[in-house]
């Protein structure tokens, strides 16, 4: 699978950019605030629709732009994809597969897959447990498309039963407080989050040998990490994945701390509670691993995402945004020999030297608004 063309109108910085790629590795070097990340943004964004640097679709769209355009050919097997996107601040994206309108735009998800490797990947080491429960979100997702509405319709029961749940206090100090919609609204939480938790405990199960592997090869085999998922069931978590197990815990679990949760005004238990438990001989990667070593169980994530990806068919598109900077010469040379074999890399950096000859291949220089291939 790689990207073969891309072309963007009132993109990011971007007012218009026509680009044809070709597999293999491909540089866009060009000094800090030139527009090459958005041009990995907007790739991105066709196989996730959301950014890795912001949340919202609003600053996506150029200063002064009414909406946005993202086009990419996508090739995988001889054949040939076009998905368009068109993103609206304040309204809903529209989405058209081969000319063809979609009725939603998550109908192109699955169509190109990415991984990308980035500054912020740090985050994932260092960061909140919310970044690592996207980081498994967003892996789900790529893998089955479906799970974009499962995650959706947990958010949707989580927001609504949290509303519930900040007036619940006030109707019953006042005598009234009718809890029947509460329990609604637990069954339908315990549905949804039961499909969430079971998914990413066997994505942890699926990702835990690929991440071993990886990290023994960025850290040239310095020391062993692993992960463990922690759900907020704690001990009440079923040793069993099924669906319906887990949803009568999680049901048994949110009836045992209503009156917490009342008194509060939040929902404490569900896979929004949840974290990802990343180690380093046996102690905890946040808070104990050096710089270096975070860098490398950070990487061991992406590349461990990209290997299960690949194992599912359909090898991903990889994108180093301006990675090669942050990391030591050591670490930047295993990780480049690891993904030089990729069907398509695509790589960011502000000076040519800070590209990996093993990565060199096509190169263009990113410049005042305009890309130029030099080879």
């Amino acid at each position: 699978m790689f990207v073969s063309a891309l072309q963007l109108a009132d993109f990011r910085s971007w007012a218009a950019l026509d680009l044809e790629l070709t597999p293999g590795p491909t540089a866009l070097i060009g000094a800090n605030g030139q527009g090459k990340t958005n041009i990995v943004e907007a790739i991105g964004y066709v196989a996730t629709l959301a950014s890795h640097r912001v949340s919202v679709d609003a600053p996506l769209v150029r200063s002064g732009a009414a909406r946005a355009v993202v086009r990419a050919r996508v090739e995988r097997d001889d054949r040939q994809t076009l998905v368009e996107l068109e993103l609206n601040p304040g309204a809903a994206n529209r989405a058209r597969i081969n000319r063809s309108p979609v009725p939603r735009a998550k109908e192109v998800l699955g169509l190109l897959r990415t991984v990308l490797f980035a500054p912020e990947d740090l985050s994932l080491v260092r960061g909140d447990p919310s970044e690592r429960r996207r980081f498994l979100d967003d892996l789900l997702v790529a893998r089955a498309p479906r799970y974009a509405g499962v995650r959706s319709d947990y958010e949707r029961v989580l927001k609504q039963r949290n509303a519930l749940l900040k007036t619940a206090f006030l109707a019953k100090r006042s005598g009234g407080g009718d809890m029947r919609t509460l329990d609604v609204w637990d069954a339908h939480l315990a549905r949804a989050g039961s499909e969430l938790l079971a998914a990413r405990l066997e994505l942890v199960d699926g990702l835990r040998p690929y991440v071993e592997a990886a990290y023994k090869e960025v850290s040239n085999g310095q020391g062993e990490t692993g992960l463990t998922y922690r759900s907020s069931l704690g001990d009440a978590v079923p040793a069993s994945g099924d669906r319906e197990v887990l949803g009568a815990a999680l049901l048994s679990e949110l009836a045992r701390v209503r009156p917490q949760e009342v008194e509060r005004g939040v929902s404490l238990v569900g896979p929004h509670r949840d974290e990802l438990v990343l180690t380093l001989a046996d102690l905890p990667v946040k808070g104990y691993a050096s710089h270096g070593e975070s860098w490398s169980v950070a990487l061991a994530l992406r590349l461990a995402s990209y290997e299960l990806l690949r194992a599912d068919g359909g090898e991903p598109v990889l994108v180093l945004d301006d990675v090669f900077a942050e990391l030591d010469v050591g670490r930047r040379q295993r990780l480049a020999e690891l993904v030089s074999g990729a069907e398509q890399v695509l790589v960011t950096a502000a000076v040519p030297d800070d590209v990996p000859e093993t990565l060199a291949g096509g190169r263009y220089d990113v410049h005042a608004g305009t890309v130029t291939r030099v080879r």
